[in-house]
C-alpha cells in the first residue's frame, strides 16, 4: 500500500536523523537525552577537542523547540522556496543545533536589548563609489523682492509665506508675538475640524516669541525636552523626552517659535492617530494623507508658518499633494535625525513643508548639516540662489508614466510649462524591474525598530488593526527571509546605479507625485524631491491612504469637488539648490500657490 505523505515524512525523518546524527530508527522523543537535547547534539560545549580542531557548525548545544519536517514544508509557502521531503527532514533534524542559537539575542538566556537609537553597523551612503559632493561653506542667496505693505487682516498674515513674514519681522513691521498669537487663535478655532495638533506648546511659544521669529509646528516624532513626543501612537502618548531633537535645536537657534507638536499617523503610517484622523483642509470629508498629516493640514490651513515633516516612503510627498502645500524631502543624510523616531535607519528623512518653494529652502538652510548623534548624516554643501536662471536645464520625464494614472492633465500641463520657462524636456527610462521588492527593507527595518513593542503586545493598543496597518505588517515581517533582505539590498545598489545613469542625461526629473515606482526608487536611492502645487483637479470620491475595504465606504461627491494637485521634481543627490531654482520658476508660471482652502 502506498504511504501517506505524513507516514513518508515520519519515516524519512528517522532515516535522515540516523544518517546525520548516527541514530538508528529512533523517533524524535526517543532521540531526546535526559537533559532535553537531541541525541547527537553536543551536550557539553566546554568538552576539550583535539588540538588544532577548528569550530564547526552544528556542534553547539541544541536549543529551542523541536521542529518537524512539516514545519519546513509549511514555512516554504511563506518564503516561496521549495525543499524536497528529504531536505525538509534534514533541516528539521539539525535546526536546533544549527539555527536556533542564532535567536538567543532575542529569546535568551543571554538577551540583549537594542534601543532604537542603536543604528545598524552597516551604513547607507547615498553616493555611489566615485561620486563626490561639494563640502564647503553653503552658498545661500534668497530673493530680494520687497514683501510689500503689511496686510491688515490677521488671516492674510497667517497665510503669508515665510519669505514675506521674515522680511516684515526684519523691518519691524510685524512682531513675533503678534504672529504667534494669530496662529494660536487659529489653532483654537480650526483644529477641532482638522485634528492636526497633538500637543499645543502655547507657554513655550509665547516665551520664545519675545525674542524669536516665525512660529512653526513639528511632526510629533521630533523629541522636545519636557514636552510630550507621542509618535501618534497609544503606547507612547505620555512619553516625555529629556532633550530636543537636533532639528528642534537648530530651529530654536535660528529664531523659530515652536507652537505645536503636529499629528502623524501612528508610528508614521497614514493619517490616523490616537486622537482621531487628521483631515484635509481642502476637503474635510477625507484624511490629510500621511504620515506627515499634521504638518500638511496645519500648513495648508494657515495654523503655522511652516512645519517639519518626515518621509520614509512618501510621507512628505503624499500630504503635500493632498493638502496643496510645498514639501521638500532632502537628500538622505543631509538633515540629521538625532532625536527623531526611528522607523527605518536607512530610509528616514526629515524635511520642511511650507507654502512656497523658497520657504522650504529657507528652512532647509537652518537644519542642514551633520550631527554626531546620526551616524548616517554627512557633511554637504547647500548651493542655492533664488534668482538663478533655469534656462537650458534638462528635465527628464518618463513618457509612459505621463499617459497613465496617477498622472493627470495637471501633470501633462506641467511638462508643457517646463518648456515655457526655458527648460528642456528629455525622455528618460528605467528598467522594468519589480521595484516594490525593495519594500522588504522598509518592512524589515520597521519591524526591527519596533521589535519590543511587537513582541510585548504593545502594538495591540493601536487603533488601526487592519491588514495594511503596522501591527499586522510588523508581525508578518518576522517571517521575511534574511537572505532576501540581503538580495533586496543588492537590488537597491543596482537601482541606485540606474538612477546615476539617468542623471548623467538630465539635471532633474519631473514625475507624477504619487507614482508608486518613483516613490520607492527615490526613497531607496536617497534623491531629494520637491512636491509643489501645480493646479487643480476634480474628485468624485474621497481619497484614502488605506487599502480598499468594503467596511469603510468613502464619501462620494456630486458634483465633484475641486482640490489642489501637485507635481514632483527629483534632483541629483545633494543638489536641492537646482531643484529649488526650477521649482521657483515653475511656481511663478503655474500661478496657483496663493489660493487658500475655502473656510479657512
Amino acid at each position: 500500500m502506498a504511504k501517506t505523505r505524513r507516514e513518508f515524512l515520519a519515516e524519512t525523518t528517522m532515516r535522515v536523523a540516523a544518517g546525520v546524527m548516527g541514530v538508528s530508527g529512533a523517533s524524535a522523543s526517543e532521540r531526546m537525552t535526559g537533559d532535553g537535547t537531541l541525541a547527537g547534539e553536543r551536550q557539553d560545549p566546554t568538552q576539550p577537542q583535539p588540538a588544532g580542531a577548528p569550530p564547526a557548525f552544528g556542534t553547539g548545544p541544541g536549543v529551542g523547540p523541536v521542529p518537524t519536517p512539516t514545519t519546513f514544508s509549511e514555512a516554504e509557502k511563506l518564503v516561496q522556496v521549495q525543499l524536497s521531503e528529504v531536505q525538509c527532514a534534514q533541516a528539521a533534524a539539525s535546526w536546533r543545533g544549527n539555527m536556533s542559537q542564532l535567536y538567543e539575542r532575542r529569546t535568551g538566556p543571554r538577551k540583549v536589548e537594542l534601543s532604537p537609537t542603536v543604528a545598524p553597523f552597516s551604513r547607507v551612503v547615498s553616493l555611489l563609489p566615485g561620486q563626490k559632493v561639494a563640502v564647503t561653506r553653503n552658498r545661500f542667496v534668497r530673493s530680494k523682492s520687497d514683501p510689500g505693505p503689511l496686510p491688515q487682516k490677521d488671516e492674510d498674515l497667517a497665510f503669508a509665506p515665510v519669505t514675506k513674514l521674515s522680511r516684515w519681522l526684519e523691518q519691524r513691521k510685524l512682531s513675533s508675538q503678534r504672529l504667534t498669537e494669530i496662529y494660536l487663535k487659529r489653532i483654537g478655532q480650526y483644529d477641532p475640524k482638522l485634528h492636526c495638533v497633538i500637543t499645543l506648546t502655547q507657554e513655550l511659544a509665547l516665551a520664545q516669541a519675545r525674542k524669536h521669529g516665525i512660529p512653526w509646528g513639528g511632526k510629533d516624532l521630533l523629541d522636545t525636552a519636557g514636552i510630550r513626543t507621542t509618535y501618534g501612537a497609544e503606547p507612547y502618548r505620555d512619553r516625555l523626552p529629556k532633550d530636543d531633537a537636533a532639528v528642534v535645536k537648530r530651529l530654536n537657534a535660528a529664531g523659530a517659535v515652536l507652537i505645536a507638536k503636529l499629528s502623524l499617523g501612528a508610528l508614521a503610517l497614514n493619517d490616523i492617530w490616537f486622537g482621531g484622523q487628521t483631515m484635509n483642509p481642502w476637503l474635510l470629508e477625507e484624511g490629510a494623507s500621511g504620515s506627515s498629516a499634521g504638518p500638511g493640514a496645519a500648513t495648508a490651513a494657515g495654523l503655522v508658518g511652516f512645519a517639519i515633516g518626515s518621509e520614509t516612503g512618501g510621507s512628505i510627498v503624499a500630504p503635500s499633494m493632498r493638502c496643496g502645500v510645498t514639501g521638500l524631502r532632502p537628500t538622505y543624510g543631509r538633515v540629521p535625525r538625532t532625536g527623531a523616531m526611528t522607523l527605518c535607519w536607512s530610509l528616514d528623512k526629515l524635511g520642511p513643508m511650507a507654502r512656497s518653494v523658497e520657504d522650504t529652502l529657507l528652512v532647509l538652510e537652518a537644519i542642514t548639516g551633520p550631527d554626531a548623534g546620526d551616524v548616517s548624516s554627512v557633511p554637504s554643501m547647500l548651493d542655492f540662489d533664488a534668482s538663478e536662471s533655469v534656462k537650458g536645464l534638462r528635465v527628464g520625464y518618463f513618457p509612459a508614466w505621463m499617459k497613465q494614472a496617477p498622472a493627470t492633465d495637471v501633470d501633462r500641463a506641467a511638462l508643457e510649462t517646463v518648456k515655457n520657462v526655458g527648460m528642456v524636456p528629455v525622455e528618460v527610462s528605467l528598467p522594468d524591474w519589480p521595484y516594490q521588492s525593495l519594500d522588504l527593507i522598509l518592512f524589515a527595518e520597521g519591524a526591527a525598530a519596533f521589535e519590543q513593542l511587537t513582541l510585548s503586545g504593545g502594538l495591540n493598543q493601536l487603533h488601526e488593526q487592519t491588514y495594511d496597518a503596522w501591527p499586522n505588517l510588523f508581525r508578518q515581517s518576522r517571517f521575511l527571509s534574511a537572505v532576501d533582505f540581503v538580495q533586496a539590498d543588492r537590488l537597491r545598489r543596482k537601482v541606485c546605479e540606474e538612477m546615476a545613469r539617468v542623471f548623467e542625461q538630465v539635471d532633474l526629473l519631473l514625475v507624477p507625485s504619487l507614482r508608486d515606482d518613483i516613490l520607492t526608487i527615490t526613497n531607496h536611492s536617497g534623491h531629494p524631491s520637491l512636491t509643489m502645487r501645480a493646479g487643480f483637479v476634480e474628485v468624485a470620491e474621497a481619497r484614502t491612504d488605506w487599502a480598499p475595504d468594503p467596511s469603510r465606504l468613502l464619501p462620494k461627491f456630486s458634483p465633484p469637488r475641486r482640490v489642489p494637485h501637485g507635481v514632483t521634481l527629483i534632483g541629483r543627490l545633494f543638489d536641492e539648490g537646482t531643484v529649488g531654482s526650477a521649482g521657483i520658476a515653475l511656481e511663478h508660471a503655474f500661478g496657483v500657490v496663493d489660493e487658500r482652502p475655502p473656510g479657512f
